[in-house]
């Protein structure tokens, strides 16, 4: 199974509607990280973040996917598998 990094900011609307969705995954044990951009500007650098939110997928330490904007939690699971 791949990893997750959702990066997102506070001041972000489409962050909000979105962040319920992810962390509803979180808790059922999917591996994703939270990252704020405007708490952790380095790491949204080394990945180039540009808009919020993003959701970077990771596998064996490499970025395989990435997806820009709001999705749906199927869609998220599917990119997860």
């Amino acid at each position: 199974m791949k990893k997750a990094k959702y990066f997102s900011a506070k001041w972000c609307g489409p962050c909000k509607m979105f962040k319920p969705v992810v962390s509803n995954l979180i808790d059922e044990g999917y591996d994703i990280e939270m990252v704020d951009v405007d708490d952790n500007q380095l790491e949204a650098m080394k990945y180039q973040i540009m808009s919020v939110p993003t959701v970077i997928f990771e596998e064996d330490g490499k970025v395989v996917d990435a997806v820009l904007g709001v999705t749906s939690r199927d869609d998220l699971i599917d990119r997860l598998k």
